[in-house]
């Protein structure tokens, strides 16, 4: 499973200002909404109601937080550099600079858990998220995502 296929450029934010997690949450569901057309507070109950199950953030800075949704028929990804590292009570609890939301249909089952799986072999590439941190250009951010892509082919 290809990032290319989870995540259009348009679905990146390259330079977020939050102060909390809760706040991300907000902004990575009002993104994720723009893009779906599903509900904004629909998007974000869900990826909260997953957060309460236990943290995604999964170290390193990085968090993946994910749902599914019944009004979606496609994975769909946004993915978001923040300015500042906020807390997100991560495994290893650094704070979080890099987010990769992941929604799933319902009835994803399998596919869901690739490309999570994939997500996260990819960002423990430490050399494309020393590029990620880098950047603030979502051009060059989407372009590093699916280079790593090419590189893994």
């Amino acid at each position: 499973m290809a990032l290319a296929d989870l995540l259009q450029q348009d679905a990146i934010i390259p330079a977020l200002k939050v102060n909390s997690k809760k706040q991300l949450l907000q902004e990575l569901a009002a993104k994720a909404s723009r893009i779906t057309g599903v509900p904004e507070r629909e998007v974000f109950d869900v990826i909260l109601q997953r957060e309460r199950l236990g943290s995604t953030g999964v170290g390193h800075g990085i968090a993946i937080p994910h749902g599914k949704l019944e009004s979606i028929s496609s994975i769909v990804g946004v993915f978001a550099r923040l300015e500042s590292p906020v807390d997100f009570e991560a495994l290893d609890d650094q704070p979080v600079d890099l987010v990769f939301l992941l929604l799933a249909p319902e009835g994803a089952g399998a596919d869901h858990l690739k490309a999570l799986s994939r997500i996260a072999r990819v960002l423990r590439d430490q050399d494309l998220v020393a590029k990620l941190r880098a950047t603030d250009s979502d051009t060059a951010i989407y372009a590093f995502l699916n280079q790593e892509q090419a590189n893994a082919a």
